[in-house]
Parts: C-alpha cells; sequence; structure tokens
C-alpha cells in the first residue's frame, strides 16, 4: 500500500486527526503503519530530494497555519519542513489528485510500497495522551513566561520598601545622635555640607537607591514621563505620546528604573538589579536625597540648577555625572552652552528607533564607571 495514497484517502474522508505519529511510526488509525522517515515520491523542487512520509502528513494536518509558523512547528517536532512553492502542489495532490498536477505529477504507483505492520499493542490512554500532548506542544508559541508575567511595571514594592526603612533608620539614626536644639529642616549650606560629605555611603546595595534627576521642562528629549522606556528598555518614545497613553492620570512624582549593572557584582551587588529612582523636582530633594544624586539630564539653561546646594557647574558635574541627550541631525548651537560643561551628549535619531538602545547603553555604562570611581 503507498502511504501517499492512504494519506490522500484519510484526507478525502476528513479522518487526518487519526493519524498520530508514534516513536518513528506513522500510525494511520489502526489500519496501517509506516516508517516516518520513509521517502515519498513528494519531491523539494529545488534538491530533488524526496520528502520523507513525516513532512507529508505534518503539512496535511497544519496546512491552515501561516508558513512562518508551520515551519517553527515543524523544527521544534523535528520534521522537515516543506518549503512555500512545494506546500501548494502538495495540497492539491491532496484535494484533487495528481491531473490538478503539472508535468511531473505526484503519482502513487511511483511511491515505494511499505508491507503494512501490525499496531504495537500498547495501552491506549497512555499513548494517546503522549501523542495528544505531543500534537498540541507542535502547535504551541511562548507568549510569555513566568517572569513576563510577574513584572509589574510602576510598582517596584521592593525599592519602596528598600527606602522607606533606609529613611527610618536614619531618622532615629539623626534623633539619637543630634542635640534637640540642631534637629530642624537643614538649609542650603547645610545641604551643600551634607553632599560633600554624605551620611549615605555611595556604594551598591544595603538598600542605597541612587536618583537620576531629569528635566520638568517638556521641550527635553528625557522626562519623567519617558525615562524608563529610554534607560530600561532602550527605546525612545516622545513625552507628549506618553502623557496621552497615560489619560490624564497626572504627573508621577517619581520613577523606579532597574539595571543590571555589568560591573555590578565587583562593586558589592552581587551581580543583581539595580535600582534607580528618578525625580524631576530637585526643589523637593533633602539633604539625604542629595547624596544619593548620581545623574541629572540637562536642559542646557541655567536655571535649571537654580537653588542646587552648590556653588558652581565645575562643583556640580564633579559630584553629579550629566547628560544631555540631543537628535543627531540638531544644529551645533543648540548644544553650544552644554559644551562647556564637564556632561556626556548623548545623540539619537529622529526615525531610526533600533538605535536608541545603544544611545542608551551608553547613557548606563558612563554612569556605571562614575559611579564606581565615586564609590
Amino acid at each position: 500500500m503507498d502511504p501517499l495514497a492512504v494519506l490522500r484517502d484519510y484526507a478525502a474522508r476528513g479522518d487526518l486527526d487519526k493519524i498520530i505519529f508514534s516513536g518513528d511510526e506513522v500510525l494511520f488509525g489502526s489500519e496501517y503503519t509506516f516508517p516516518a522517515n520513509a521517502p515519498t515520491a513528494f519531491t523539494n523542487k529545488q534538491s530533488g530530494r524526496p520528502y520523507p512520509l513525516s513532512a507529508a502528513v505534518f503539512l496535511a494536518q497544519h496546512n491552515d497555519l501561516k508558513h512562518t509558523d508551520f515551519i517553527q512547528a515543524a523544527r521544534l517536532r523535528r520534521i522537515p519542513p516543506v518549503s512555500l512553492p512545494d506546500r501548494k502542489t502538495f495540497l492539491d495532490f491532496l484535494r484533487h489528485g495528481h491531473h490538478s498536477l503539472p508535468t511531473d505529477p505526484l503519482l502513487p504507483s511511483a511511491l515505494p510500497s511499505f508491507a503494512p505492520e501490525p499496531q504495537p499493542a500498547m495501552p491506549e490512554e497512555p499513548e494517546g495522551d503522549k501523542a495528544s500532548g505531543a500534537y498540541i506542544r507542535a502547535l504551541e508559541r511562548t507568549l510569555k513566561d513566568r517572569n513576563a508575567l510577574l513584572d509589574a511595571r510602576g510598582r517596584d514594592f521592593l525599592a519602596v520598601l528598600q527606602n522607606a526603612t533606609r529613611r527610618e533608620e536614619e531618622r532615629r539614626r539623626n534623633k539619637d545622635s543630634a542635640p534637640s536644639s540642631a534637629r530642624h529642616e537643614p538649609s542650603s549650606a547645610a545641604a551643600a555640607a551634607a553632599m560633600a560629605k554624605p551620611k549615605v555611603e555611595r556604594s551598591f546595595g544595603d538598600g542605597f537607591v541612587p536618583i537620576i534627576l531629569v528635566p520638568s521642562a517638556s521641550q527635553t528629549l528625557i522626562t519623567i514621563y519617558n525615562v524608563r522606556e529610554f534607560l530600561e528598555d532602550g527605546v525612545f518614545v516622545p513625552s507628549d505620546e506618553r502623557m496621552r497613553a497615560m489619560k490624564g492620570s497626572g504627573k508621577p512624582e517619581c520613577v523606579m528604573v532597574q539595571k543590571k549593572l555589568i560591573r555590578g557584582e565587583r562593586a558589592g551587588a552581587g551581580g543583581g538589579a539595580t535600582t534607580f529612582e528618578v525625580r524631576d523636582k530637585p526643589a523637593s530633594l533633602k539633604a539625604d536625597d542629595w547624596a544619593r544624586v548620581v545623574a541629572v539630564f540637562v536642559l542646557g539653561k541655567e536655571w535649571q540648577f537654580k537653588d542646587w546646594p552648590f556653588k558652581d557647574h565645575v562643583e556640580i558635574f564633579n559630584k553629579v555625572i550629566g547628560f544631555y541627550v540631543r537628535f543627531e541631525d540638531d544644529s551645533v548651537e543648540a548644544a553650544k552652552v552644554v559644551k562647556q560643561w564637564n556632561i556626556k551628549i548623548i545623540s539619537i535619531s529622529k526615525n531610526k528607533r533600533h538605535q536608541d538602545r545603544t544611545a542608551a547603553l551608553e547613557v548606563w555604562e558612563r554612569l556605571e564607571e562614575f559611579m564606581r570611581a565615586h564609590t
């Protein structure tokens, strides 16, 4: 009996679901058994090599899939996939017989014959479960894994807990060590002194959450609205698009960004992800908050640094690393002011979004080097 003739007969009767792969064999119900790798007269037009029976059966059972999905499913089952030009030839053979084929038809008489073998005796239920599971896995595609399902963007409760714990410990320590007359809100001069000799040691781990400052002005490229997409995902999304997507939910006070630093393990973080707190209101920072500021995205305007606890730009960019993000085709005049400062200029394209990741990685590399040097 010719296996392709049997396959075409099953297709005509609508019994393709009764064909089961069992190990190295293909079971046609309880009637026939053929080797899965048996060559057929169904040949590859390019190489001239015959497709095995497993490829023909898999195409017959999954011809409703898109070709890309079909190729992926076949490779998962370790079955040679049928090429796109050969699909129509074989499907015409299944549906209409060899008369619909061109000059080199698939004639059942040209197929090698295989004597039917008795179906091995085995427990039907376990084998059925195995075949059913294999059939389902052939059609499966992984959309999300457990890490993706557990990813709650904007709800970094671990960072919140670490920050609250750190603040409470500092409050208790300051209360125990400082005299009652000195327990008041620190002035700008005190904030500057705290920055010069920060109480919070700059090192990875131990609940230390570094702060990144971004401009609150809307005319800058990186704002509180799109900073997470740029730094975490490596994609620049215009701030106005992110504001529309938020549908009037209000401007966030701060945003948590996580990054697994390349040299974090050497710096004491065990190679894990470091959490950064992004803010755009420097006036709300206290002395201990300024000790945690490690980076700032600059607007290019002098007034951005008004009331900062530093005497000039030299001191600012010795304590904090600065970044100026611009479009690569913007005029040089736009960056004329910031070129006088000790900052890093990051250029991105207006249209080539695939280049954003390189720019974001450059930010992280520079920031990591700065933090390691100031640890």
